[in-house]
């Protein structure tokens, strides 16, 4: 892995945490952290267990394996979210299956094993501005099913529509999206109810695939 020598200006850095049980990734990936300026590299474990006993501040992102000793693949991404940190995946396992179970359960980001440091921290730095990121080949392989299985006529979406989708597709909660965009919860769930209909999805990992082949997760 090679550092991004590249960083934008931030005021504070960036809290990351790291859960990943192979030994040697998890100090080329901690490596890679430590010599990014903009970034303060803190808990690292083996397991959500360990990680969860260490004090990793709220907030943070954390770059989570997959396959863990212990709780493991969705219901680990869901145990680290709520802890309240962003979760990025980072696993080798990137099939279709696993990379929309992971943004199901609240992961914002999904890389697979082989990228390298710029990418990772590219990944981290979006993630931190409360953004997505899917790297392009997955996006491209969520993309190619959702086309192979939904072919038909252009979805159109209004630009609300869009904000909302964006939005539960990353992860947030209805709740949350009332309040970052100052509507009720009502309206929330009104707008979702006009984008199932519009696209036919009617789970999280449909909005996913839609919000990606929209270009709304970035």
């Amino acid at each position: 892995m090679n550092a991004d020598e590249q960083q934008p200006k931030r005021t504070t850095p960036i809290n990351v945490g790291v859960i990943e049980d192979h030994p040697l990734y998890r100090d080329a990936v901690a490596r890679v952290l430590t010599e990014a300026p903009d970034i303060a590299l803190g808990a690292v474990a083996d397991s959500v267990a360990r990680f969860a006993v260490q004090e990793q501040p709220p907030g943070s992102v954390v770059v989570l394996d997959l396959k863990l000793r212990g709780v493991q693949d969705a219901a680990a991404v869901l145990e680290v979210g709520q802890m309240g940190h962003k979760v990025l995946v980072v696993s080798a396992h990137a099939e279709q299956p696993e990379v929309l179970g992971a943004m199901q359960a609240g992961a914002k980001g999904f890389l697979s094993k082989d990228v390298d440091g710029d990418e990772l921290l590219r990944a981290i730095r979006t993630i931190a501005e409360d953004n997505a990121y899917v790297s392009p080949t997955l996006a491209g392989m969520i993309i190619q099913d959702s086309e192979d299985r939904h072919a038909g006529p252009k979805i159109v979406l209004s630009e609300r529509e869009k904000q909302v989708l964006r939005l539960v597709a990353a992860g947030e909660r209805d709740v949350d999206v009332a309040e970052i965009l100052n509507i009720s919860v009502r309206t929330v769930r009104s707008y979702l109810d006009r984008i199932r209909d519009k696209t036919g999805e009617r789970r999280r990992a449909g909005f996913v695939r839609v919000a990606i082949r929209e270009g709304l997760l970035r």
